[in-house]
């Protein structure tokens, strides 16, 4: 009885608005309850790594990936990694992340490094969050790593974790990195009704990721390596920009940033449809790119602004002034970053400025 009581009392909270007392609260009941009928305990308990977990050595049948462009998250690092069930493979599609096959696990490892410019060392892996599609549907699990970085536990609270680091400009930076609670893990991945990866489809996965036997495109690998079906040939493939490669057009750039950074909401199947600003690279309508569109509903997040772009006035632009806040009433996206992407608004008003 005492067990039934506190869910029902962990559910309610979830859909309060106030996230840091939900937070409060849940971190002293979270770990008198039960979760296995949720997902399992211990990160370790699924088997995706092999040796020291921290190390993130893939398991057989465990296969990195990496994005061209990523999304901004506080400066986090990430390693990512999918497990595919055996004797299943993806079907390819052009245009949309893919639809991948019941079983399918996809692990994002969230981390910083003590020094940037040593990206490799001195490591503190803070959450592991799990998408897991059951029966056709996909079930978001964040992971909250332990101060030893030997396990990580399920938190459905999630969680807020002092976090310093020293930038590749030799200056300290201090944050509070924020773990989402599973509520706002379905609130990024919904698309229409269901729960949705964001990242991996043939755009994103269109490059070249080093592995045991050398670098190789990551979709040929894939397909090789039998979990991806119906190829074409990689020069047919569209490639979403990397919007860090300075040798890219600005344009391809900045569109890209905004892809992976809004248009997972910001799309026509995607949970800000009705604000009819569509952000995705393919996009060509200006209106619905945001080219003087008024907001459909003018509020402080328009910061007294009238249009969703101004060509040559980033200053102007809505899109810009919420991009560049982190006010939480006015700042998008609304989850995932407690800071501004310095580099990342600094492209977008470089776009801007540009288009005429």
């Amino acid at each position: 009885m005492r067990r039934i009581s506190l869910l029902v009392f962990v559910s309610v909270l979830l859909s309060c608005e106030s996230r840091k007392q939900e937070i409060v609260v849940l971190s002293e009941v979270e770990s008198a309850i039960d979760l296995s009928h949720i997902g399992k305990t211990k990160l370790s308990e699924y088997g995706f790594f092999v040796g020291e977990l921290k190390t993130l050595t893939p398991a057989a049948g465990v296969v990195a990936y990496t994005l061209n462009s990523a999304l901004f998250s506080d400066y986090a690092l990430k390693k990512r990694f999918v497990k595919i069930p055996e004797g299943k493979a993806v079907t390819y599609a052009a245009d949309d992340v893919f639809d991948f096959p019941e079983g399918t696990i996809l692990i994002k490892n969230f981390y910083y490094p003590a020094d940037f410019n040593k990206p490799e060392y001195n490591i503190r892996i803070l959450e592991t969050r799990l998408l897991i599609n059951e029966a056709g549907v996909w079930k978001a699990l964040p992971y909250i790593w332990n101060e030893e970085q030997t396990e990580a536990y399920l938190s459905v609270a999630g969680k807020t974790i002092p976090v310093s680091w020293t930038n590749t400009d030799g200056q300290q930076r201090n944050i509070n990195y924020s773990v989402p609670n599973m509520n706002q893990c379905k609130g990024c991945h919904l698309r229409g009704d269901n729960v949705m990866p964001i990242g991996p489809g043939a755009r994103q996965l269109n490059g070249d990721l080093e592995f045991s036997a050398g670098k190789q495109n990551q979709l040929v690998y894939w397909q090789t390596h039998g979990l991806l079906q119906g190829l074409p040939s990689i020069d047919a493939i569209d490639k979403l920009a990397s919007y860090e490669d300075a040798s890219i057009p600005i344009n391809d750039r900045a569109r890209a940033w905004l892809e992976i950074n809004c248009a997972h909401c910001h799309r026509a199947d995607g949970p800000a449809k009705n604000s009819g600003l569509y952000l995705l690279a393919s996009e060509t309508n200006p209106a619905r790119l945001g080219i003087g569109k008024a907001p459909v509903a003018a509020g402080k997040g328009s910061g007294g602004l009238l249009y969703g772009i101004v060509p040559g006035n980033p200053d102007a632009s809505i899109l810009q002034y919420r991009i560049e806040s982190i006010h939480p009433g006015v700042m998008m996206p609304e989850l995932g970053r407690s800071i501004t992407h310095t580099e990342g608004v600094a492209l977008v008003r470089q776009w801007i400025e540009g288009l005429k």
